[in-house]
């Protein structure tokens, strides 16, 4: 259990989001600025490009550091990026990908600096398979919105962990809000972890707590929930 908060780590697509599109749901950036001006750090960590979320940081007012790529990327300016990841392995999977399965497609997203984007056109467990088979060190993960090649140890947790260390924040002191496959490290790495209502089943077992509310209204009950449980016993606030 959770005795001090000093972070929060969110999740954009799916969570902070209404839809796939990716519009953003206004009362949660609210809550979310609202914390940052009580003094705690918002860090967003997502499965788009880092440079997405500094910018999102930028304009909703909150910390300006952010975890992209599934953790291969932390951005701490316009020009500042911390690469934890290769992206040439990644492609090298993705060769092979296309070379054995049908439709498999990169999708069209900003710019990435240590993984590959993949459209949602095939059978990932096959193609996890296929990158198994040819013993590649990389993982082939489904963020609900895309299909993500990253390098092997490289995952939500890994670029959040940097994160902190930045911000002299520990994990014991973070709470992490999501929604997907991809959020379950994060769930395993930081202090109290909340999922969606509509996270698959295996993503909402790792969670310590699951809102009754999807997308960007689950993340309002999500903060509802840390501020009327945590809030009033965190001596630090």
């Amino acid at each position: 259990m959770i005795s001090t908060i000093k972070a929060f780590a969110i999740d954009i697509d799916g969570t902070l989001t209404e839809n796939g599109g990716g519009i953003i749901h206004l009362p949660a950036i609210q809550d979310l600025r609202t914390l940052e001006k009580l003094g705690y750090r918002i860090i967003y960590v997502t499965g788009r490009s880092s440079v997405e979320a500094y910018i999102l940081s930028v304009f909703g007012g909150t910390t300006k550091i952010a975890v992209g790529e599934n953790g291969g990327v932390v951005t701490i300016s316009p020009k500042e990026h911390i690469l934890l990841g290769n992206k040439e392995k990644c492609i090298d999977g993705y060769k092979i990908l296309t070379k054995t399965l049908e439709n498999v497609k990169i999708k069209n997203v900003f710019d990435r600096m240590t993984e590959v984007v993949l459209e949602r056109s095939f059978d990932i467990e096959l193609g996890k398979k296929i990158l198994k088979e040819n013993k590649l060190e990389l993982d082939l993960s489904d963020s609900k919105y895309s299909f993500h090649i990253n390098n092997r140890g490289i995952n939500k947790a890994t670029g959040l962990a940097k994160a902190l260390d930045i911000l002299k924040i520990k994990p014991s002191e973070t709470v992490t809000i999501g929604d997907s496959e991809t959020d379950i490290p994060l769930f395993q790495f930081c202090a109290f972890a909340i999922a969606l209502n509509h996270a698959d089943e295996t993503v909402k077992s790792r969670a310590d707590h699951v809102v009754s509310g999807n997308s960007g209204k689950g993340l309002v009950e999500a903060l509802d929930y840390i501020a009327l449980n945590f809030f009033g016993k965190n001596a630090n606030k």
